[in-house]
C-alpha cells in the first residue's frame, strides 16, 4: 500500500474568511440572494483547496449552482492512479444514484405505466420473499426505504455478489422481513436494486439503457452512465483510507452496485443534476424529464412511519435552515449532495477517500453550504484525524500490557494454583473481552455505516480502530497462552515434588522401609 506524504497544514477558516470578505467588499448588492455576495467561483475555489491542504485530501470534484446558473464546476488534485481530476472526469457517486434511480421510477408513474401505491409484484412477479407480508409491499415503500427490508435479515455487501438486476432480485426468495411494510424507514441497497429491476421490466429495456436515453441524455448528462459493479467503475473505484494522519491506498471490493449505487458521473453534468433538482425537473435549456410535482414528492418525507427524513432518495431536514441532501459512500469514495430551497442552491461533492475515515465530501458540502449562506464555512475535518492518535496510544498501551502479562506469567500460575477455579476465571475474563470485542467487530462495523459489516469493512471503515481491536486481542491471547503453559508447568512441578521420594528419605532408610 503506497502512502501520500503529508503536506504542511494551514488554518483553512481564516484563509477562506479572508477571501470572502474580499470578495464581499467587491461584489454584490442589497438586493442579492443569501449568500450571493460569497457564493463565487474563487470562494469556492479557495474554501476546498484549503480544506485539502489542512486534511491532505488527495482528489475532490465539485459542482455549485443556484438556480438556473452554474457557479463553479471543477476538480481538485489527483485519483489513485495519479490523474489530475478535473469538471469532466468521471467518479463514482456511491448512494446519490439513489435519487436518480427515484426519478426514472416517477417518470414511469407520470406515464401511467407504474401506480406507486400498488404491490411491487404486480410490475416485478420474481420479487418473492419467503415472508408472506412481503406481497404488500409497494412501489412507494421501496423509494422511501419502508418497504420492511434490512441489512439485519439481507446484509447485501456481504457474501456472493449478484451479476445482474435479475439475480439481485432471485437472491431475495429466501429472505425474511425485518419489520412489516410501511412500518419503519431501514436503510437498505436492495430497495433500489428492486426498484432498478421495475425500471427494467416496466421501460422494457435495461436499466443502464433506459437512464441514458430518459434521464442523462435529456439533462444533457453525457459524461454519466451507471454500472452493475465496482469493478466497471473508473480504476476499480480504488482510493483512499486514513489511518494516523497518514493517506493509504487501497482497492475498493467487489460490490454489485446496479440500481442503488452505481452512478458514475462528472462535475460538469453534476451541475446539471442539481439544476434540474432546483429547477422543478427541468434542465437549464428547458427540457423537462420529470413534473414540479413529482420532484416535490421525491424531496418530500411520507407522512408514515412518523418521524422518518427519508423521502425518495433524498433527505429532508427542518431543523435550522431547510436542507434537503443525500450521501454516498464506498469503501473508497464519498460522495454528498444538498439542496438550499431557500436560495435555489445545489451543492455537490465527490472526494476520493473512504467513508468514517475520511467523511470529507460531507464535510466540504456543509462547509460550502455555509458559503452559499454568507457565512465562514464551518471548521471541521474528519474526527478521526484526532481520534486515530488516541487509539494508536490506547494500541501502545495494549502492547505494553500484554508484555507485562506474558513476563509475569509464571508468577500468576503460581498464585493461581492456591485459588478457587472461580477467581482464577474471573480474573482471566478481562484478557478474554478483547478477543471477543475483535470477533464482533464486523457487527460494529454494521452499526457504524448503517450496513452489513465484517472485519474486512472495518479495516477500510476506521483502520486505527481495526489495528488497536487487532493488537489487544492478539496481546490477550498471548497472556492467556502463557498463563495456560505456566499453570501446566507449576502443576506438573508440584505433582513431581509431591510424587518423588526425597534425598533424606532415601539416607534416613524411609524408602527401604517402604
Amino acid at each position: 500500500m503506497n502512502k501520500t506524504p503529508s503536506r504542511p497544514r494551514r488554518p483553512r477558516i481564516l484563509a477562506a474568511s479572508l477571501a470572502a470578505a474580499a470578495l464581499l467588499c467587491g461584489t454584490g448588492s442589497a438586493a442579492a440572494a443569501p449568500g450571493a455576495a460569497t457564493l463565487t467561483p474563487d470562494a469556492v475555489d479557495n474554501y476546498v483547496r484549503t480544506y485539502m491542504a489542512e486534511t491532505d485530501l488527495p482528489g475532490a470534484v465539485v459542482a455549485v449552482t443556484r438556480g438556473d446558473r452554474v457557479v463553479r464546476v471543477a476538480g481538485y488534485g489527483h485519483t489513485a492512479a495519479n490523474r489530475a481530476l478535473t469538471a469532466r472526469t468521471p467518479v463514482p457517486v456511491a448512494s446519490l444514484s439513489k435519487s436518480m434511480t427515484a426519478l426514472a421510477v416517477m417518470q414511469l408513474a407520470e406515464a401511467g405505466k407504474v401506480d406507486l401505491d400498488r404491490p411491487v409484484r404486480q410490475y416485478v412477479p420474481d420479487f418473492t420473499l419467503t415472508d408472506p407480508r412481503a406481497e404488500r409491499i409497494t412501489v412507494r415503500q421501496l423509494l422511501n426505504q419502508t418497504s420492511g427490508m434490512a441489512d439485519s435479515t439481507h446484509p447485501d455487501l456481504v457474501g456472493p455478489q449478484p451479476h445482474t438486476l435479475t439475480e439481485a432480485v432471485d437472491a431475495l426468495h429466501g429472505v425474511k422481513l425485518a419489520s412489516a411494510p410501511g412500518t419503519r424507514m431501514s436503510y437498505h441497497n436492495t430497495n433500489y436494486a428492486v426498484a432498478a429491476r421495475l425500471v427494467e421490466v416496466v421501460g422494457g429495456k435495461p436499466f443502464a439503457s433506459y437512464m441514458a436515453d430518459r434521464v442523462f441524455r435529456p439533462l444533457g448528462m453525457t459524461g454519466t452512465t451507471t454500472v452493475d459493479s465496482t469493478a466497471e467503475m473508473p480504476e476499480q473505484a480504488r482510493g483512499y483510507v486514513r489511518a494516523y494522519g497518514q493517506l493509504i491506498e487501497r482497492d475498493q471490493p467487489h460490490w454489485f452496485t446496479a440500481g442503488g449505487f452505481g452512478a458514475v458521473t462528472t462535475a460538469d453534468d453534476l451541475a446539471r443534476w442539481l439544476i434540474a433538482q432546483n429547477n422543478g425537473g427541468t434542465s437549464a435549456d428547458g427540457r423537462r424529464v420529470v413534473s414540479a410535482q413529482s420532484v416535490t414528492t421525491m424531496h418530500t418525507p411520507p407522512r408514515t412511519p412518523s418521524g422518518t427524513a427519508y423521502a425518495m432518495g433524498w433527505t429532508r431536514s427542518e431543523e435550522g435552515p431547510r436542507e434537503i441532501r443525500h450521501t454516498g459512500q464506498l469503501l473508497t469514495h464519498n460522495a454528498a449532495q444538498t439542496l438550499l430551497p431557500d436560495s435555489r442552491t445545489g451543492i455537490a461533492v465527490v472526494t476520493n477517500t473512504g467513508m468514517i475515515s475520511g467523511d470529507d465530501a460531507t464535510l466540504l458540502a456543509q462547509g460550502l453550504a455555509d458559503l452559499a449562506r454568507g457565512n465562514s464555512p464551518s471548521d471541521s475535518t474528519p474526527f478521526t484525524l484526532q481520534a486515530d492518535y488516541v487509539l494508536a496510544a490506547l494500541t501502545l498501551l495494549s502492547l505494553a500490557l500484554g508484555a507485562k502479562g506474558v513476563v509475569r506469567a509464571r508468577r500468576w500460575a503460581v498464585r493461581a494454583a492456591g485459588r478457587p477455579w472461580w477467581r482464577t476465571a474471573l480474573r482471566t475474563l478481562p484478557h478474554v473481552l478483547p478477543i471477543g470485542l475483535f470477533l464482533l467487530l464486523g457487527d460494529l462495523a454494521g452499526l457504524l455505516t448503517r450496513r452489513g459489516g465484517d472485519l474486512a469493512m472495518v479495516s477500510y471503515v476506521w483502520p486505527a480502530l481495526f489495528v488497536w481491536a487487532a493488537v489487544s486481542a492478539a496481546a490477550s491471547a498471548a497472556v492467556l497462552v502463557a498463563r495456560a503453559a505456566q499453570a501446566v508447568r507449576t502443576r506438573w512441578v508440584t505433582s513431581e515434588v509431591i510424587e518423588a521420594p526425597s534425598a533424606a528419605a532415601y539416607r534416613s532408610g524411609e524408602v527401604a522401609a517402604r
